[in-house]
């Protein structure tokens, strides 16, 4: 069982006590003081709990972050002043470094009932990150972007429902030309390239896209169609297989550097289980991984047989490495990211790149999912991306953040906006939820779309995470 499984399982766990808790308490209410006094307080508690208490956020908002810089950038002495940050060397910074701040963020009261938020104000910029409700704890800014009011001393750092406080670090990150570059990015699912790396990949001078899997699970949405569930699966993987090799057009890449590989969704940690057996589809009801194939420019090893086996994703992804020949590959991070397809998708770009001629200079990781905060990235569309919840020591990372302008935003939102498994309408039981939370909360959602993705991913920031091959 997964880290992120084993903290769901808990999270549900104390909910049913909390639901029996609060069902003897209201049993006692009734009886003691009026039948009818139980059915307000049920509702009035059902209402605080979607407004307030619904986020999946699986530690307590009062724990520090735990990241390791050690040896990946260079330390400044900083100094917080009321709201002002100063640095000793300001002359230090360049453009297109990665800043980040690590401080001290304390929640006040109402920033338990709305979302605390750090505002950083300087002369020509601004940004606004967000956190957990209640937070009080150390937390990493992301000031890239910033070094021109940081080095002329104008940066404001002003909390809303929330205070800053203890010794700040800062810390500069060099940052790295990569739009000259030939760039990978792998992606486990369609829309996860364009999730991660929308604007980096479409600033890069020649582009490869790469999807693993066709996405084909979970096709509730076309049942309700009236299509039976194994020819639902069906029509859901062929169109996010369109999707991975249609909607990077719209980045200007080429149709023949997009490759969809036709792996069955959530069968990629089986495959790697028993590398020679074919893991078929969970719900498509198909053993051959050519239906979602049949879009590419060109054959691949598998398409030989056709069969969904460890073995033949390696082989794929050799024979794709060997042609473009990557400078920079672009992939799930291995520390940050949970889900199982995203981790096997890592393992097996790093198993083929062993033995071949070619390697990389750099790995990029990314995080579309976290083990923590299903919310991440807190705040609102077009926000910055402050650095995600990491509550356990691990390697020393470092960050590489990604400036994007409003017009890149939209043409990241417009390309989530083409992927059909972000089409969907949301539920009732979610629009209520949002509804309330708008209300109560002070929540807004994204203009883009209904898809929390749109909230999430659309930002003036891409984040990665840097690995150097030698």
């Amino acid at each position: 069982m997964s880290r992120k499984q084993q903290l769901l399982k808990r999270h549900r766990r104390n909910k049913r006590i909390a639901l029996l808790i609060g069902l003897a308490l209201l049993v006692t209410v009734g009886v003691v003081v009026a039948w009818w006094l139980p059915l307000v307080l049920a509702v009035l508690g059902w209402i605080a709990h979607e407004a307030w208490f619904a986020d999946h956020l699986f530690y307590s908002p009062a724990e520090d972050y735990r990241y390791d810089f050690e040896g990946q950038g260079e330390q400044l002495d900083a100094s917080l002043q009321g709201s002002a940050l100063t640095l000793a060397k300001p002359d230090a910074l360049a453009a297109g470094d990665t800043l980040v701040l690590e401080v001290g963020v304390r929640s006040g009261w109402l920033g338990r009932f709305l979302d605390p938020r750090v505002e950083l104000v300087g002369t020509g910029s601004s940004d606004c990150q967000t956190f957990e409700r209640g937070v009080r704890g150390l937390r990493y800014l992301n000031l890239s972007g910033l070094a021109r009011p940081l080095a002329d001393g104008s940066l404001r750092l002003q909390g809303r429902y929330c205070a800053l406080f203890g010794t700040p670090r800062f810390w500069r990150f060099p940052g790295l030309s990569l739009a000259d570059k030939r760039l990978m990015v792998i992606a486990p699912h369609a829309d996860d390239a364009e999730l991660a790396a929308y604007g980096l990949y479409s600033r890069a001078a020649a582009p490869w896209i790469v999807t693993l899997t066709a996405g084909e699970i979970e096709a509730q949405h076309y049942q309700h169609m009236g299509l039976p569930s194994a020819e639902a699966a069906r029509l859901k993987g062929r169109l996010r297989a369109w999707d991975s090799l249609a909607v990077p057009r719209w980045a200007g890449v080429p149709h023949n550097r997009c490759v969809q590989l036709g792996y069955f969704c959530l069968q990629l940690p089986a495959m790697r289980a028993a590398p020679d057996q074919p893991m078929a589809s969970r719900e498509a009801e198909l053993e051959d991984i050519r239906l979602f194939r049949a879009l590419n420019d060109q054959a691949w090893p598998a398409d030989r047989d056709g069969k969904p086996t460890w073995h033949n994703l390696l082989a794929d992804l050799r024979a794709i490495l060997d042609q473009a020949r990557p400078e920079v590959i672009v992939l799930p991070d291995a520390v940050l990211d949970p889900h199982p397809d995203h981790i096997c998708s890592r393992q097996a770009v790093i198993e083929a790149l062993q033995g071949l001629e070619w390697q990389p200079q750099w790995l990029l990781g990314y995080a579309n999912h976290l083990h923590d905060n299903d919310r991440w990235p807190m705040g609102e569309q077009g926000q910055g991306i402050a650095l995600p919840p990491l509550m356990e020591p691990g390697p020393a990372m470092r960050p590489l953040s990604l400036p994007l302008s409003l017009a890149e935003q939209r043409d990241k939102a417009m390309a989530l906006g083409m992927m059909h498994d972000l089409q969907p309408p949301m539920s009732f039981k979610r629009r209520l939820r949002r509804t309330l939370q708008h209300w109560l909360a002070g929540r807004r959602h994204s203009a883009y779309g209904e898809n929390e993705f749109f909230r999430k991913m659309v930002r003036n920031q891409e984040l990665f995470w840097v690995i150097k091959r030698d």
